[in-house]
């Protein structure tokens, strides 16, 4: 087993963030959102200064070099989120039976596919924003994970099973990923 002497590595707040960190709870507020997540293990280190994170660990095993890197990645999406929100571009196909698609609460359905009387649910999200124009559904919001995991849902909402996949190649499939 390989060890590094020390990680340090620091990451600099962009401008028109607010950041606090406090017990363990990161909390980043910018233009397009407020973000909030817990970020704590035991032997790596985050600390604010200024405008700066610091993230350090002391004779890291292989395991928490990669906490420390995942730590890094969480805060970088979170700082990126703040300032602009992601946004997941999604397309409606169907060749058999037109769709219908509804936003009802917490879940998007969609309805008649493939002539199925009860409609398909999937969940939104948390802060996860979705506007269909036409064929198109686009989901933004500020947290990368909830605005990717709502397209996932939606995406496997309409999962066809039971029929031959080269025939019938109707759902709702993501085309674009990214930032506004």
């Amino acid at each position: 087993m390989s060890r590094v002497g020390m990680i340090k590595e620091k990451i600099e707040i962009p401008a028109g963030i607010t950041v606090t960190y406090k017990d363990g709870i990161l909390t980043v507020k910018g233009k397009a959102g407020t973000l909030t997540r817990k970020l704590s293990h035991p032997r790596v280190k985050i600390e604010l200064s200024g405008k700066e994170f610091h993230i350090s660990c002391e004779e890291p095993k292989r395991r928490e070099a990669a906490v420390a890197g995942t730590m890094m990645s969480h805060i970088l999406n979170m700082f990126h989120g703040a300032v602009q929100p992601y946004e997941y571009k999604m397309k409606i196909v169907y060749s058999h039976f037109p769709i219908k698609t509804a936003i009802k609460g917490n879940f998007f359905h969609v309805e008649n596919f493939l002539g199925e009387k009860a409609p398909r649910k999937a969940k939104i999200l948390a802060d996860t924003k979705i506007v269909v124009k036409g064929d198109e559904v686009i989901l933004t919001g500020p947290n990368v994970e909830n605005v990717s995991q709502t397209a996932a849902n939606i995406e496997k909402s309409t999962r066809i099973k039971d029929r031959d996949l080269r025939i019938f190649q109707d759902g709702v499939f993501i085309t674009q990923k990214g930032s506004r």
